[in-house]
């Protein structure tokens, strides 16, 4: 068995595509020999194009010598037919997503390489184990997962069949390190890590959206201000395209046979079916104009003078106290007394209740009580809502009153959880079953969610900050409001949660 780490070998690639001439690049520019073909010989020839282009390209930046380059273009040759692949040590498959079309492509493929040879592919949605079931010899099938653009995702799943012998696992992995990008372990299972992972954003800022709380440019500035993500859950589905975004998250939800925290709104199929893709029609979520995303300008401030007293619940202290200290910076009148005097507004804090559920509970006054979200970041953005009696004189005022402190201020209907509460939750809720259900290990959830997902830290992380306890009442709160077991904490949360350990602890 060849050390693919160090070890000359023979790489070959089936699949002269986006995917297949992006992995041809990046390993010959690590020194090692790759065979490249495809069905299309006119496909074949275009790749190789292309990539001596990119080449050329880098040489031009200043990123890649003169010899560099000319080295990686010797690096890659070409082959007419499957027969080429003899003397190939690694073949990865990176060809359409059927599995009534790999499965003949690597019972092929097994006649023609040897014993030794490892096969991979690049699936990022069909099952491993089924495209090995059509080899005799399952164990050396794996998958090697390269996320687009594959030169700039340093990320690789790969990824275990039922009967894949670890030793090629270790192979791969060795081979990812080798081409300069970060290999992580993952489990066969349904959307296997990052896609799988990605529903906690998606599924939950849909059914925000659908429950009227908020509209989609809304929520996307709450998860961009408030939980620190580079997109929110809408702009990033118009990027990926619901023609993608839509038929894989329907495949998980059906794979995972209807677990509630995985599945879709009605949203999701009315847009795609209505043309509504995203980025790439000019019309998603979004309209876009020249390729560039329109957004609805931010509702102006109510022209409004504040000028009643603000009473603060003390009931969740720290956040109580941040907001006290806002309010004080923003030069408004406050009302310290233990219950909130005639005339003053009542201000709470709750954590994964709605305004309504946390106004009765503390015996305040619907009509002038409104709840502020100060969990997460602030320092950019307020989320603000009332509960139905709410007046819209009381829910101006406090906009206003808040907007005084600079941030941008986001008023939203009554929900369980606000906006960011119910979304990092569900986002490490996700997480946490990930790492109870063994598919991939703690350090790997959360660097995978670093570089396949652009997230300034890993969900796991992001939670032992915030802290395992907080959301683990978010949790329980918004499962008792809405009766919805898409809410339910996983056990690994839970237990980590009471015993004081980290999110990253394992067993």
């Amino acid at each position: 068995m060849k050390d693919f780490a160090h070890d000359p070998i023979l790489m070959g690639i089936i699949g002269a595509g986006v995917m297949g001439r992006g992995v041809a690049q990046i390993a010959a520019s690590a020194g090692i020999q790759v065979l490249l073909y495809d069905v299309n010989a006119v496909a074949t020839s275009e790749a190789v194009q292309f990539i001596n282009g990119m080449f050329d390209r880098a040489v031009e930046k200043g990123r890649m010598s003169g010899a560099d380059a000319a080295m990686s273009k010797a690096n890659i040759k070409t082959t007419s037919s499957l027969a080429g692949f003899a003397d190939a040590d690694l073949v990865i498959e990176a060809i359409l997503e059927k599995l009534e079309v790999k499965q003949p492509l690597f019972k092929e493929l097994e006649g023609i390489v040897s014993n030794d040879c490892v096969l991979a592919t690049n699936t990022s949605s069909l099952s491993v184990t089924s495209v090995a079931n059509a080899v005799n010899k399952q164990g050396r099938v794996a998958g090697c997962h390269f996320f687009n653009p594959v030169p700039l995702m340093k990320l690789v799943e790969v990824i275990g069949g039922t009967r894949t012998d670890p030793a090629i696992l270790d192979q791969l992995c060795a081979f990812v390190s080798r081409i300069g990008h970060t290999p992580v372990l993952v489990a066969d299972s349904p959307g296997f890590l990052v896609n799988h992972f990605g529903r906690g954003l998606n599924t939950e800022g849909l059914r925000v959206l659908y429950e009227k709380i908020a509209e989609p440019e809304v929520i996307d500035a709450v998860v961009r201000d408030c939980i620190g993500l580079r997109m929110g859950p809408f702009e990033l589905m118009d990027l990926t395209a619901l023609d993608v975004t839509y038929p894989v998250s329907e495949q998980i939800y059906e794979q995972f046979y209807h677990e509630p925290r995985l599945r879709p709104t009605p949203t999701l199929k009315q847009r795609y079916i209505a043309g509504l893709l995203g980025r790439k029609v000019g019309a998603g979520f979004y309209t876009y104009v020249d390729g560039n995303k329109v957004i609805p300008p931010e509702p102006a401030v109510p022209d409004v003078v504040p000028d009643r007293k603000f009473w603060v619940s003390k009931k969740v202290p720290a956040l109580a106290a941040k907001l006290i200290a806002l309010l004080r910076d923003a030069g408004m009148a406050l009302d310290d007394h233990e219950r909130p005097q005639s005339g003053s507004i009542a201000v709470i804090t709750p954590l994964g209740l709605d305004a309504t559920t946390a106004t009765l509970r503390e015996g305040l006054d619907p009509a002038s009580t409104v709840a502020v979200d100060m969990l997460l970041n602030i320092d950019k953005r307020i989320t603000l809502m009332g509960s139905p009696k709410t007046g819209p004189g009381i829910i101006n005022a406090t906009w206003s009153a808040l907007a005084k402190s600079g941030r941008a201020v986001s008023v939203i209907k009554d929900s369980t959880g606000f906006i960011a509460q119910r979304i990092i939750a569900n986002i490490i809720n996700t997480a946490c079953e990930i790492a109870q259900s063994g598919i991939a290990t703690p350090q790997a959830i959360d660097t995978s969610a670093r570089l396949g997902l652009g997230y300034p830290a890993g969900p796991l992380a992001m939670g032992d900050a915030i802290g395992p306890a907080i959301i683990l009442e978010i949790l329980r709160n918004m499962l008792d409001q809405t009766g919805d077991p898409r809410y339910r904490p996983s056990p690994w949360l839970r237990r980590r949660a009471e015993l004081g350990l980290s999110l990253l602890h394992a067993e």
